[in-house]
């Protein structure tokens, strides 16, 4: 190890030997783990013990060291708070009767066949207007997966498509913070950021839509076989909860203050509240079982087996695994970053690239490293594009294409990992682990793959335009003047 002062500051270059001994060791710790399906909090646990150990070796002193991790927590902050408001959201939207009204209207409308591809449409059209895909995949997610299940698709192959349509909007809005992030990070005008990336990702959502509608023909065929058990559950519906086209009000409420801007944990409480509102007025329940919903989420006692397993959810109890999930995430994700470690071990892959293909599968393939060993897909925006940002400007590449492979490489990956606050956050909400419905999150999948055949394939594909030689206008004015 090397011999870098107790005192260190994060701009200390780090040991490479150090470097790559963390990288192992936190690799190693989750490869060898999850086949004997050991608790990824408890992997991450022992991975940011072996980090803090030979941080110490390298010299770090280890109030240091909880000062980085306490800097990580920091920036994450809204984002902690926004998996107890979404927890308690949940709970008192089922309490209300809100969620219940939104699953009573879709299995009227929806069949196998398109419920898929028409859900796909809708979270696109909801993560796009409002620009949060938490939002998303808390509201109209959780009312899917519930139709879904309903309907005999699998809960993965339904998570895959809330994820996809949640992240279209994500990558793709103007009001998404991780659009605004990409575009700041890599000096790109906005709005060009946004036009880079339609060149890869209207292709892949177009390819996701055919994905998803055939994966809904082929459950088409058990349509005959679950129509029963679909009137059944509308029926029970009725029976046990007040269904109004009123009670979608909350749900209209919060999308209008995602669009109006209204911060996210005021327009997240204040629909908590709505809930609690609906509860006490629309369902007849107390005042405090309402809030207690909150906390420990609806229990349902219907009777009704499906019925039950739909609705026995939210509370801000049941975030808390999802928090601390996250929470050690982040702090092994400081270190790495504040410590330089992560910095030092991509610089030495980046001398090796030379082809534009090789280049673009870098960035991605290091946005995606990078989401798992730092937990967050802002950190992972940020890092990258700072790592990356001379390299693009040296080879004659705008802005724009390297704030798109970032969102291509950070923003869509995520949420295929467990232990990112994105993928703890839409396992939580949706009741499916990552790796479970990581396989049908087709356009999470489709678009990093498409940007980099196309950067091998010189397609869309944006160069900075060659400026005349200083000779050009003068030789053209003295003809002119000729």
């Amino acid at each position: 190890m090397s011999s870098t002062p107790s005192n260190a500051s994060s701009t200390t270059q780090p040991s490479k030997t150090a470097a790559y001994s963390i990288l192992v060791l936190i690799i190693a710790t989750l490869s060898a783990g999850m086949p004997y399906q050991v608790d990824i909090k408890i992997l991450l646990l022992l991975a940011l013990t072996f980090t803090v150990l030979i941080a110490m070796l390298d010299g770090w002193r280890f109030t240091l060291i909880m000062d980085k991790m306490r800097s990580g927590i920091v920036r994450a902050f809204p984002a902690l708070c926004i998996f107890i408001l979404i927890g308690a959201l949940i709970g008192s939207w089922i309490q209300g009767g809100i969620i219940q009204t939104l699953i009573f209207y879709g299995l009227q409308i929806l069949s196998p066949a398109f419920f898929l591809p028409a859900s796909l449409l809708v979270c696109s059209v909801v993560s796009l207007a409002t620009g949060t895909s938490w939002g998303t995949a808390g509201t109209m997610g959780v009312a899917f997966m519930a139709m879904g299940q309903v309907l005999g698709i699998p809960a993965p192959i339904t998570a895959g498509m809330v994820v996809s349509g949640a992240f279209f909007g994500d990558k793709l809005s103007p009001l998404s913070d991780t659009t605004n992030l990409a575009a700041a990070a890599t000096g790109a005008d906005l709005f060009a950021h946004i036009r880079s990336m339609l060149l890869t990702t209207v292709p892949s959502y177009l390819l996701s839509l055919v994905a998803f509608y055939a994966v809904g023909r082929h459950y088409h065929l058990a349509q005959s076989a679950s129509s029963t058990q679909v009137s059944e559950l509308l029926r029970a519906l009725q029976q046990h909860f007040v269904i109004s086209p009123w009670l979608l009000l909350p749900i209209v409420a919060v999308l209008m203050m995602s669009v109006l801007r209204v911060p996210a944990l005021i327009a997240l409480m204040g629909g908590a509240l709505l809930g609690v509102l609906c509860s006490v007025v629309g369902q007849g329940d107390s005042v405090a079982s309402a809030l207690n919903a909150m906390n420990s989420g609806y229990v349902s006692h219907s009777g009704v087996a499906t019925l039950d397993t739909l609705l026995n959810r939210g509370g801000i109890i049941n975030m808390m695994g999802t928090f601390a999930l996250s929470f050690m995430a982040l702090c092994l994700g400081a270190l790495l970053d504040e410590l330089g470690y992560l910095r030092v071990a991509m610089q030495g892959l980046l001398q090796q690239v030379k082809r534009l293909g090789s280049l673009v599968a870098l960035v991605i393939g290091a946005c995606f490293a990078t989401n798992g060993l730092m937990g967050e897909v802002y950190l992972s925006i940020i890092v990258n594009g700072n790592l990356f940002r001379q390299e693009f400007v040296q080879r004659g590449l705008q802005p724009a294409m390297l704030s798109r492979t970032l969102e291509e490489g950070a923003t869509l990956t995520g949420p295929l990992i467990p232990w990112t606050t994105a993928g703890a956050f839409m396992g939580g909400v949706l009741g499916v682990s990552s790796f479970d419905y990581a396989p049908y999150t087709f356009l999470n999948l489709i678009n990093p793959l498409l940007a980099i055949v196309f950067a091998f394939g010189g397609l869309a594909v944006l160069r900075v335009p060659a400026k005349p030689t200083p000779s050009e206008p003068t030789k053209s004015k003295l003809h002119s003047a000729e």
